[in-house]
């Protein structure tokens, strides 16, 4: 069972500049996984906040009218014949991967779902609050051992079946701190201190049995950030007597700067990664957020942006032809939807929708393809085995795909209705108020959702706003009057009882009135929540 903090013991002296503002638990933050994480923050965290002013430098250069496009000085990159490592065993069939928190009962249903991977994610899907965090590091010991075991209030026990998923982990991105250890005054990286704890207590029993360390890592924006993670691996290796490349990765291309570096980023991790994945619900977020001062780039609402809209069409196609030219994965993006049990057709409607994505994936040329709920294994796998012949489709080139900048960047067209602007609204709040509560990963209209989407809801909503003329499809203005309304509304149009996070509901909306109206996109929703997490 895991260590709760209850358990936990008082947080250790200050020593040698390093510090944590709550209790820590031993097993989790012993002396040599805090010196582990301590040097990793002395050594990279530097280059780490010169990389995220360069976003911002660059952001600015996008509200000032320059587009993404691709990079002159790195063109012998794209040009010349290359191939990324050979790819291990282990990580040859990824037909199907399910993505989770790393909460304990969650981590052991999808290491037994039947799929070929279970991605554990600090990121997307976890509220990092700080008992989050070290439970879910014990959890992942604890699945590594093969000793993970979770018996329910109900009395349900839950153990490992003996032939589990392949374990593959997403620690949080680059922009996020761990504010909970300093160390010389600083906060710690939240991508450095999750790496860090997950490789030091597991990498050894990993590569004895030929399973990694495997990441995934999530929000990079270029292919100087994909660098900075080579060093770091590669330090991390050294130190923990790992063979070089021992550690290897996949990398989500869920920005939109990263889509026009996806070989740079490839080349940048030649000797570790595995393979790019499609994070489409975050690469929408970005699109937007990228866009955000443009009004000729705004996206209809978001049910009308779906993956055959020729820009994501484009991103997908690009990115199966550039991972197969390399030798890497070509990682589909995820089915979001969750079974209906008491709606037979609603439930057959939905996983309709699952097989026709998976099966547009499967013959455009992914090699697999993830989902959220482990009902929709059965679904999508059928989708890739009617067209793979064997565990993956690497030999399929694509050489067919001519993707320019222009592909990449043109908005659908579309409309934005009522209905549609108040579902941003409510799916915004009622996901913000489960993260706060704790939860980062929520049900909400049968579909799961994780901060992604809530990103692309609020952000969405605040670029609607702020551009003068835009109208509903009946024929309303957008303006700060509907927005009132429609938020004012949202907590009466909520269910009454049993929503995760239902205390943190008028929290929420207060935020939300307070994002939106700001003359600035935020850049990330969770950043502003974090500080109001324990």
């Amino acid at each position: 069972m895991p260590a709760s903090l209850s358990q936990a013991h008082p947080a250790p002296p200050s020593t040698h500049a390093i510090e944590f503002l709550l209790e820590t638990d031993p097993r989790v933050l012993g002396n040599a996984a805090i010196a582990f994480v301590a040097d990793l923050h002395r050594r990279f965290n530097r280059r780490r906040l010169d990389l995220l002013d360069t976003r911002v430098r660059r952001q600015a250069r996008f509200d000032a009218g320059e587009s993404p496009g691709f990079l002159a000085e790195t063109a012998a990159i794209r040009e010349s014949d290359w191939k990324v490592a050979p790819i291990p065993e282990s990580l040859r069939d990824r037909r199907i991967e399910i993505t989770g928190p790393v909460d304990r009962k969650m981590i052991i249903n999808a290491l037994n779902s039947g799929a070929k991977v279970f991605m554990a994610d600090f990121e997307d899907s976890t509220s990092p609050t700080w008992a989050n965090l070290i439970d879910g590091q014990v959890n992942l010991m604890d699945a590594v051992a093969g000793t993970i075991g979770y018996r329910s209030p109900e009395g349900r026990q839950y153990i490992l079946n003996p032939d589990p998923a392949v374990l593959i982990v997403r620690p949080r991105g680059w922009h996020l701190d761990e504010k909970h250890m300093r160390v010389d005054g600083d906060p710690v990286s939240g991508s450095l201190f999750d790496f860090g704890l997950f490789v030091f207590h597991n990498a050894a029993a990993l590569q004895a049995r030929s399973r990694g360390p495997y990441l995934y890592l999530p929000k990079l924006q270029g292919h100087h950030e994909a660098a900075l993670w080579d060093a770091v691996i590669a330090h991390a290796e050294r130190e923990l007597g790992l063979d070089p490349g021992t550690i290897k990765v996949t990398v989500l291309i869920e920005t939109l700067p990263a889509v026009f570096e996806m070989d740079e980023i490839l080349w940048a991790l030649r000797s570790r990664i595995v393979g790019l994945n499609c994070g489409r619900w975050d690469y929408i977020f970005s699109y937007i957020k990228t866009f955000r001062a443009h009004r000729d780039r705004v996206l209809p609402e978001r049910a009308q942006v779906g993956m055959a809209a020729p820009f994501l069409k484009a991103y997908s196609e690009l990115l199966i032809k550039t991972c197969h030219r390399r030798g890497a994965f070509a990682m589909g993006g995820m089915a979001a939807q969750i079974p209906i049990g008491n709606d037979p057709d609603a439930n057959e409607a939905a996983f309709g929708r699952v097989r026709a994505d998976k099966q547009r994936e499967a013959r455009a040329g992914h090699d697999g393809t993830w989902v959220a709920h482990p009902g929709l294994i059965p679904v999508a796998l059928e989708e890739f085995d009617k067209v793979l012949d064997g565990p993956n489709q690497l030999d399929r080139l694509r050489e067919d795909v001519e993707v320019d900048a222009e592909d990449l960047l043109t908005a659908p067209s579309g409309t934005i209705s009522r209905a549609g602007f108040e579902n941003n609204v409510d799916v915004c709040v009622r996901y913000l108020a489960a993260w706060l509560d704790g939860l980062g990963c929520v049900p909400i209209h049968h579909l799961m959702e994780d901060a992604a989407t809530a990103e692309i809801s609020r952000a969405q909503i605040w670029q609607w706003l702020h551009h003068e003329g835009l109208r509903l499809d009946d024929g309303r203005n957008i303006d700060f009057v509907l927005f009132d309304e429609v938020l004012s509304g949202c907590a009466a149009r909520l269910p009454q009882a049993g929503l995760p996070g239902q205390t943190r509901i008028n929290e929420s909306i207060a935020m939300l009135g307070a994002l939106t109206r700001a003359d600035e996109l935020v850049e990330f929703l969770t950043l502003p929540a974090y500080a109001r997490l324990p």
